[in-house]
This record gives C-alpha cells, structure tokens and sequence, in this order.
C-alpha cells in the first residue's frame, strides 16, 4: 500500500498516471472526507471559499489530468496557510 508522500511525489512526478482510488487517499487525508460522494465525483471542502476547488472524478479508474493539478495546487496552498499559522 502506498503512502500519502509517495503518491503526491507521484502526482508531482507524473499527473496522468494516478488512480482515482490513490487521489481520493490523498484528499481524505488533506481534506477530510468528501461533503459529496456522487457515482463518480467526491467534493471535499477546503478552508477557504473559492478556487482551487476539490473536486475530483472517477474516469475509468484513473484521475483526470487537470484535477490532480487542481488537488496539488490546493494542497500547496494548505502547507502556506499551515507555515504561515505557526
């Protein structure tokens, strides 16, 4: 089983070729579970209004391309708000 760090080392690495069930691994951990759990969208809250969004779907059994950028991206942001708050 892969840890968190090694999947984001991998989104960072390569953003085509994570899987869903990975990306929604990392999400939980970063923001908790979903607020919404479709058929094949999770939408997890983040502690600000607005973009990036945390909106991830299910394609196939992968994750789509532009929304491991987004969950970077948001995750990034976190660790600034948690460097900033210490």
């Amino acid at each position: 089983m892969a840890s968190i760090e090694s999947i984001v080392v991998e989104m960072r690495r390569n953003p085509q070729g994570i899987r869903f069930k990975d990306l929604c691994k990392v999400c939980d951990f970063y923001f908790g579970e979903p607020r919404q759990k479709g058929s094949s969208h999770h939408i997890y809250r983040t502690p600000w209004s607005g973009d990036p969004r945390v909106n991830i779907q299910n394609h196939k059994g992968m994750a789509k391309v532009y929304q491991v950028r987004q969950v970077l991206k948001a995750i990034e942001r976190l660790e600034v708000q948690h460097g900033s708050g210490e």
